[in-house]
């Protein structure tokens, strides 16, 4: 078993592997016609559950066989033009090289003496993106696993910064479309049920700050804490993003803690058309960002950054095995010191690679194609009289609603929405996303993959009529 162990004694089985198994991932990339097979789920799991994981095949060209009828021929390719659902971005190739020399190496970037350089690799993006947020020179932060983990950090650090013993008092301010790990993390933080205060959004999904400024004058009134107010960079649903400069005003003036959730808005910050759509950012206490999301690098690449250093302390735990307190004074520098994890991929190095190799300007001429075809997304669904789209872009999201002439009952809308976006999956011939407004389904397109063109969104604007229509004829038909 020892010729499996990757070692110097075994390295150029390692290369044969990787590169048996990077060439069946290419031929499906050069002959993937179609974002997904639409197999379903009773199909599948019939196949995986016959395998015996305690009788190996031994070999690696049968591994792969057997791998691709249980995972990439069916899977679900990110790369393809006509996936338009999820924050799912395809990947710079640079960063793929990242993913396969961190993963060989494997280093674990928790302490020096498990990583050396990619602490400081690590260290130096940190700066770097702090430095394009406008943080300031007090500025850090640490990679995470995603924005949920970067949104519990930076919440944590609100909490420990209100100083205050009764957690039942603390209050959170979030609008009514940001991310639920806020809620989840005021869950696990120990806050009361009642901690988050949902605000209103205005017609374009943005917080309102007259509401806000109310519900932090509320709290001031009836004896409670505002502990911090979430501004969001880019919604999850909608792409819209929060207005910064009066919330950071907001916060100033009522001494509030304020973070921005940029997990998915942070790919501004290399744009070369939009950076002032987050301008206000620089305000900020602390900032979420996933390079995984608009910086199209591969799960997971996140990160959050603080514009005081300081408040990192209430995530520090020294332990004499690991991280003892002498290290501090040492000068050795452990991420650990910063981090909910312990041991941690060297996620940086992706984007360490992507950097080096394509530029931010080049990183930020991709989200730009992406945004520039959100706009020319909603033209086309605003000009066609078979759909109602939600608002105009800020990023790369569309919000529409298929809406049939003949049919008024919005129930009966809701189910031919519903059942459009099934059997649309079911076909593969192009995956979208929904989610409701106002009670009501909607389907969503997230663009985030600059090969996809208009004439990709009007083919799946008229695949998805086509099944909506498809389904009220055969619910007139049931009728009759």
């Amino acid at each position: 078993m020892r010729s499996h162990l990757l070692n110097g004694l075994t390295a150029e089985h390692y290369r044969r592997s990787v590169t048996e198994g990077v060439e069946r991932v290419a031929a499906k990339l050069a002959t993937t016609d179609r974002p997904f097979t639409g197999v379903s789920v009773d199909a599948l799991a019939p196949d995986i559950d016959a395998i015996d994981l305690d009788r190996p095949l031994g070999d690696t060209t049968a591994v792969l066989d057997e791998l691709e009828n249980v995972y990439l021929r069916d899977a679900v390719y990110f790369h393809h033009p006509r996936y338009l659902a999820h924050l799912n971005c395809p990947v710079v190739i640079p960063a793929v090289l990242g993913e396969a020399v961190l993963s060989a190496v494997n280093s674990s970037l928790d302490t020096w003496d498990q990583s050396a350089g990619g602490t400081l690799i690590e260290r130096r993006l940190v700066d770097w993106t702090a430095a394009r947020i406008g943080l300031g020179p007090a500025a850090d932060g640490v990679f995470t696993s995603g924005g949920t983990q970067s949104n519990l950090q930076a919440l944590l650090l609100a909490r420990e910064e209100a100083k205050s013993r009764d957690l039942g008092r603390l209050r959170v301010f979030a609008s009514e479309v940001s991310h639920f790990s806020v809620k989840k993390s005021a869950k696990l933080l120990g806050l009361g049920p009642d901690a988050v205060v949902v605000v209103p959004v205005d017609h374009d999904k943005r917080m309102q700050t007259v509401a806000l400024a109310r519900e932090l004058e509320r709290c001031a009134e009836d004896g409670l804490v505002p502990m911090a107010v979430v501004a969001t960079a880019g919604t999850t649903d909608f792409g819209s993003i929060d207005p910064l400069p009066e919330i950071a005003g907001l916060c100033a003036q009522y001494g509030v803690w304020m973070h921005v959730d940029a997990a998915y808005g942070c790919g501004l910050l290399a744009s070369l058309k939009y950076r002032d759509r987050i301008d206000g950012i620089e305000r900020a206490d602390s900032v979420t960002v996933d390079y995984h999301k608009s910086f199209f690098q591969p799960v997971s690449s996140s990160a959050v950054l603080v514009r005081d250093a300081a408040t990192l302390r209430h995530a520090t735990y020294h332990a004499e095995y690991l991280n003892p307190r002498r290290m501090v004074q040492e000068r050795i520098p452990n991420q650990v010191d910063k981090s909910l994890q312990t041991t941690r991929r060297f996620d940086a190095l992706k984007l360490w690679l992507t950097l080096r190799t394509m530029g931010a300007d080049g990183i930020g001429q991709l989200f730009d194609e992406v945004c520039d075809l959100a706009r020319e997304g909603w033209t086309l669904l605003a000009a066609d009289p078979r759909y109602d789209v939600v608002v105009e872009p800020s990023l790369s999201t569309l919000v529409f609603r298929y809406v049939p002439a003949a049919v008024t009952d919005p129930a009966e809308i809701d189910r031919a929405n519903l059942y459009a976006r099934k059997a649309l999956f079911a076909s593969g011939d192009a995956v979208v996303a929904g989610t409701k407004v106002g009670g009501r389904h909607y389907l969503k397109f997230t663009l985030l993959n600059p090969e996809t063109t208009t004439a990709d969104i009007a083919a799946v604007l008229d695949l998805i009529a086509g099944h909506a229509e498809q389904y009220l004829g055969e619910s007139l038909d049931r009728a009759s």
